[in-house]
């Protein structure tokens, strides 16, 4: 085996057996995210849309939501300590997209009973995209959101995102354009499911 060979086996195994961890998010992590967000839709969403969209989508569609932190519903997946994923959900009305610009009035809370959770902003470093983090993150959503009371959840997804979130047994809703400050608009599926009783 080659000297370049021995190195990578070397590196695809601890890639593949280092454990990622998930945490919620703090405040503090908010220059980590907002250096991952940007990293991940550049590279993972660029098969999807232009580069034109996803830097009219940047520090909008795709942003930190600093409500997600405070409420305590937003995971950050790290490996040996680096934050390397992160997505969450939540309990409010807004169904994507940062804070900036948004007033909090208009992000009331939602009703179990009556309305489905949100699933929010997940986003990958492209060096660790289909290693099943999206999944794990996904699944200590649902389970978070279930513990609340909620009984379905809903989300908006980009074109990357929906093979993740129809392999969780979302369906589609319906498919619209969001129109982004640079004057282009953004193609994104609304996709719900129910949840499993508790």
């Amino acid at each position: 085996m080659t000297p370049a060979r021995r190195a990578w086996s070397a590196t695809r195994a601890r890639l593949t057996t280092t454990p990622i961890t998930l945490r919620l998010a703090r405040s503090d992590d908010v220059p980590l995210l907002e250096a991952l967000i940007p990293l991940s839709a550049r590279a993972l969403q660029a098969a999807t849309y232009s580069p034109a969209q996803i830097e009219g989508a940047l520090g909008t569609v795709f942003a930190v939501d600093r409500q997600l932190i405070a409420d305590e519903t937003y995971f950050v997946a790290e490996r040996d300590s680096e934050m390397v994923a992160c997505g969450g959900w939540s309990r409010r009305k807004t169904l994507f997209g940062g804070d900036r610009g948004r007033s909090p009035l208009g992000d009331s809370l939602l009703d179990p009973n009556a309305d489905a959770a949100r699933i929010r902003a997940f986003f990958v470093h492209p060096a660790y995209a289909r290693r099943g983090i999206g999944r794990l993150m996904m699944s200590a959503c649902e389970r978070a959101a279930a513990g609340d009371g909620f009984r379905a959840l809903e989300l908006v997804a980009t074109l990357a995102g929906e093979p993740l979130y129809a392999a969780f047994a979302f369906q589609v809703v319906e498919r619209y354009d969001v129109a982004l400050a640079n004057g282009l608009s953004l193609p994104v599926v609304r996709m719900a499911k129910a949840l499993a009783p508790r």
